[in-house]
C-alpha cells in the first residue's frame, strides 16, 4: 500500500499584490509523480532550491499543488475537511530544532501536539514516555531545552512528532545543524522508527553517507524527479549527481578513481566496510605502501604569531545556579598566515573561543593578544581589533540589511572612515574575490542562499582584515554550494596571505581547506596540530564525540585487514595514490 501518492504535481509560488491581483509567478515544482510504499526509507537529494522542501510540504499539506493531486493515506490534501486526519498522519521535523521546541520542559514540550489533538491525559503521559524512550531521551525528559545539545534537541523534536503517533514522518535535513555525534544519534533514532516501528521515512539531506543509508533514494532538479532507485544505483552514477550539483560517498569517488586507472572494482560500493573487503580481494603482493610519517611543524618567532590566548578561561552566569565553564585554561598561538580548521561537539567551546578573538566576549581569566598586544589591556580600543579580525557568524546572511548588495559590502568600510573612492575599491575587490560583481545593484533578499552567504562575507572581507573567522559559512548548503563558498574563501587565502579560521562541523571540508586543526572538547583545547597529525588520533577523534572522513575510516578498515596505507589518509585522492602502489605496481 502506498501512504503517499503524487500525481503529476506542479506547484508556483505566487506573488500578489494589494488588490488580491497576481504580481509574480515562480514555477517550483513541475510534474512530479512519486509513489511511497508504507514503512519504506526515502531520502530526497537535490541541490539548493531544486524543490525538495516544497515537495515535502504538500505531504501533509502545508502547501496544496497548483496543478496535479497529492493523497495521503487515501485523503486528497486538497480537501480541507481532511486537514486534520492528513497532519495527523504525517509529521514534519525541520532542520533547526530550536524553531521547534515550544516549551520550557523536554516532556512538556514532547506533550504539546497530542493535547492539540484531544488526547486524553492519561495516553498522552504514555505516548510521551514511550516516544522520549524511543528516541533515546527519556532521561532528560525534566530537562530544559536550552540545556541540551543540538542532536539532544532535534531528537526532542522528533519524539514530539512520535508522540503524535504519525504512519509518517517526513524530515527536512534535521542533521544540518549537528555536529557528527549529532547526526550519529539522529540517524540511529531514525533507522530504529523504520525498522522497528514500520514508521515511513522521507529524508531530506545534503549528506550523502546518510542517504546511501535509505532504501530507496530520490534525487531532483529543477522541480523534477531526474533519478529514482536504489542508493548503490543512484550512487554509482557518479558523472550524472555530480552535473547536479550533488557528490557521492568518498569510498564511491575512490573506487571510481581505481577503476579508471584498471582496477577491476564494483562501482556500486557505498560503505567503507564493503570496500575494505573489494580492496583486499584484490590480493596486493604488497601489503604496506610508501608514505612519509608527519612530522612536528617548526617553532615560529614571536613575529609570525598573529593571535596569542594565554590560560583563557571564560564562564556564562557567573554566581548563578547556570553557571558554565564555556572555555577552560586554553592556551594556543596562531600564526600569521595560516588556515585553521576548528573542529568539536556542540557546546566543545568553539564559538566562545573564536569570539574572544575579536572581544567579542572578555575572558574571565587570562589574556587575549592580537598581534602581540592584549586588547583588553588599558588604552586598546576594541573597535580597532574588530577591523583586524572578521568574524562571520553561522546563517551569515543574518547579518544583512541593506537595500542593495553594494551599501551592505559598503557598510564596514564606511564605519572605519574611508573615502568614497576607498570605499568603491574596497566594495569591488570584495565582490570579484566572492564572484558577485554582477549582484552588487540587487537586493541581498532577492539572492539565494549560497550568494546570501557570499555578500555576508564580502561585507567582512572589504574591511581587509589580517585574520578572517568563518564560524560554519556553509552550513545548509548542497555540496556544490558548499565547495563554491569554501573554494573561494581558499582561492582568496592564497591570493591574500591572510589568516583563515574555519570553525565546521564537516571533517572532510576541514581536511580539504585546512592546514592545520584545532580541536576542541568541553571548553578544553584538546589537540591544536598538523591535518595529518591530527587525524591519525582516530579513536581519541571518535571517543570525543567527533568523526573522521570516510575515507579515514577505510584506511583502519584496511588495516584491521594487514593492509597498509597509513594513518594520515583523510582525502580520496591520497588513498588512491596508495592503493595504488599495491594494485598496479605490484
Amino acid at each position: 500500500m502506498n501512504i503517499i501518492e503524487v500525481e503529476n504535481l506542479s506547484f508556483d509560488y505566487i506573488t500578489r499584490d494589494e488588490k488580491g491581483e497576481i504580481t509574480e509567478r515562480v514555477p517550483v515544482l513541475k510534474n512530479v509523480c512519486l509513489s511511497v510504499p508504507e514503512g519504506q526509507f526515502v531520502a530526497v537529494l537535490g541541490h539548493n532550491g531544486c524543490g525538495k522542501s516544497t515537495l515535502a510540504k504538500h505531504f501533509n499539506a502545508i502547501l496544496t499543488p497548483t496543478e496535479g493531486k497529492v493523497t495521503v493515506c487515501g485523503f486528497d490534501t486538497s480537501d480541507e475537511e481532511r486537514i486534520y486526519d492528513i497532519r495527523q498522519s504525517v509529521g514534519m521535523v525541520f532542520q533547526n530544532p530550536d524553531n521547534q521546541i515550544v516549551a520550557t520542559i523536554v516532556e512538556e514540550d514532547v506533550a504539546f501536539a497530542p493535547e492539540n489533538l484531544g488526547v486524553e491525559p492519561k495516553e498522552i503521559r504514555r505516548r510521551v514516555d514511550d516516544a522520549l524512550k524511543q528516541v533515546d531521551m527519556y532521561e532528560f525528559r525534566e530537562h530544559a531545552p536550552h540545556q541540551l545539545s543540538g542532536g539532544q534537541k532535534q531528537r526532542v523534536a522528533i519524539a514530539g512528532i512520535i508522540a503524535m503517533q504519525p504512519r509518517c514522518i517526513v524530515m527536512d535535513e534535521p542533521t544540518a545543524m549537528l555536529d557528527p555525534k549529532g547526526r550519529r544519534e539522529v540517524m540511529k533514532t531514525i533507522k530504529r522508527l523504520n525498522g522497528e516501528m514500520g514508521i515511513t521515512v522521507i529524508l531530506i539531506t545534503h549528506y550523502m553517507d546518510e542517504a546511501a543509508q535509505a532504501e530507496r533514494v530520490v534525487v531532483m532538479d529543477g522541480g523534477r524527479i531526474i533519478m529514482d532507485d536504489v542508493p548503490r544505483k543512484i550512487f554509482a552514477q557518479s558523472k550524472r549527481l555530480r552535473d547536479v550539483g550533488l557528490d557521492v560517498p568518498q569510498v564511491t569517488e575512490l573506487c571510481g578513481i581505481l577503476r579508471d586507472k584498471g582496477v577491476k572494482i564494483s562501482n556500486e560500493i557505498i560503505f567503507e566496510d564493503e570496500c575494505a573487503d573489494a580492496i583486499s580481494a584484490l590480493s596486493p603482493k604488497r601489503k604496506t605502501c610508501d608514505f612519509t610519517k608527519a612530522e612536528a611543524p617548526e617553532q615560529k618567532s614571536e613575529a609570525e604569531i598573529i593571535a596569542r590566548l594565554e590560560k583563557v578561561t571564560y564562564k556564562y552566569s557567573i554566581g548563578t545556579p547556570f553557571e558554565k565553564t564555556a572555555v577552560d585554561g586554553v592556551s594556543l598561538e596562531i600564526e600569521k598566515g595560516e588556515f585553521v580548521g576548528i573542529i568539536g561537539h556542540t557546546g566543545s567551546g568553539k564559538s566562545t573561543l573564536i569570539q574572544h578573538l575579536n572581544g567579542l566576549v572578555k575572558p574571565t581569566d587570562g589574556t587575549v593578544f592580537i598581534n602581540g598586544r592584549d586588547i583588553h589591556a588599558k588604552g586598546e580600543k576594541l573597535r580597532d581589533v574588530r577591523f583586524k579580525v572578521g568574524l562571520v557568524f553561522q546563517y551569515s546572511e543574518h547579518q544583512l540589511f541593506e537595500e542593495t548588495v553594494a551599501k551592505d559590502i559598503a557598510y564596514g568600510p564606511r564605519n572605519m572612515g574611508l573615502s568614497e573612492e576607498e570605499i568603491n575599491n574596497a566594495v569591488q575587490a570584495a565582490a570579484e574575490s566572492m564572484g558577485i560583481t554582477h549582484l552588487l545593484d540587487k537586493s541581498p533578499f532577492e539572492l539565494s542562499g549560497g550568494q546570501q552567504r557570499r555578500v555576508a562575507l564580502a561585507g567582512v572581507l572589504a574591511m581587509n582584515p589580517e585574520m578572517l573567522i568563518l564560524d560554519e559559512p556553509a552550513a545548509g548548503l548542497d555540496p556544490k554550494g558548499r565547495d563554491k563558498i569554501l573554494g573561494l574563501i581558499k582561492q582568496y587565502h592564497e591570493g591574500s596571505g591572510k589568516t583563515i579560521l574555519l570553525v565546521s562541523h564537516s571533517m572532510e571540508d576541514i581536511v580539504k581547506f585546512a592546514g592545520k586543526v584545532l580541536v576542541m572538547n568541553k571548553g578544553k583545547l584538546f589537540c591544536y596540530d598538523t591535518v595529518d597529525r591530527v587525524f591519525e588520533k582516530t579513536n581519541d577523534l571518535v571517543s570525543i564525540g567527533l568523526d573522521v572522513p570516510q575515507i579515514t575510516r577505510l584506511s583502519h578498515r584496511l588495516k584491521e585487514k594487514g593492509i597498509d596505507i597509513g594513518d594520515d589518509v583523510y582525502t580520496v585522492d591520497r588513498a588512491a595514490k596508495r592503493i595504488l602502489q599495491l594494485t598496479v605496481d605490484s
